[in-house]
């Protein structure tokens, strides 16, 4: 393999995973063997030094991840802001209704329900904190499933899941035994009751971070 490939290869992993990765899976993923990784990666954080750019390599005990630089974190915490206070989308609404009535439920199980791709809006919902990591599922792949958190349940005025309506003609499904045709029922009836609270919740919580 061309070395630059290679290394636009490296670059590639780790950016997607956006968390530190071992060298060990990195060598796994690049088919290659730990050394040659470790010579890349100094190629890789070279690159970025030299060309003066926002992104850095950085190396933490055997991993590496891949990072914005210190002197950009005041424009990155403005845009983050901004992002975290935009008004949920439809999506987004009926992505947290079917996690809220199901879970835990992997990505895989929301696609289903709703027929199109929703990594993205479950990756928003994780860094709004109304989402977060449940483990995974022993099956091939181990797939994470996702459920609802503590700052779900302020924003919705709930003290605890069993304050979420019912479902019609369904009583506590879960992802194994909740069809897709009633899940995607249940998330269409409760989308627009779900959509109004927290719209009411989120100027609630805006001030109260403001005093």
């Amino acid at each position: 393999m061309n070395i630059e490939i290679a290394r636009a290869s490296l670059e590639a992993v780790l950016f997607a995973g956006g968390e530190p990765m071992e060298i060990s899976r990195l060598a796994q993923a690049l088919e290659m063997d730990e050394e040659t990784v470790t010579r890349l990666a100094a190629l890789l954080g070279e690159s970025y030094d030299t060309s003066g750019s926002a992104l850095q390599l950085i190396q933490l005990g055997t991993s590496y991840q891949i990072t914005t630089r210190a002197e950009f974190a005041e424009p990155i915490r403005r845009a983050l802001e901004i992002k975290r206070n935009t008004p949920l989308s439809n999506a987004a609404m009926e992505v947290l209704t079917i996690i809220a009535y199901n879970q835990p439920v992997t990505k895989g199980f929301v696609e289903r329900v709703r027929g199109v791709d929703s990594s993205s809006t479950v990756n928003t919902l994780v860094e709004r904190g109304l989402l977060e990591e449940a483990g995974r599922i022993e099956v091939p792949g181990r797939p994470v499933t996702y459920r609802t958190t503590t700052q779900f349940l302020r924003c919705f005025g709930l003290q605890s899941l069993a304050d979420l309506p019912p479902l019609p003609n369904a009583e506590e499904p879960t992802m194994f035994d909740l069809s897709v045709e009633e899940a995607l029922a249940a998330a269409n009836e409760n989308t627009a009751d779900m959509e109004e609270t927290i719209a009411e919740e989120t100027d609630n919580l805006e001030t109260v971070e403001a005093e």
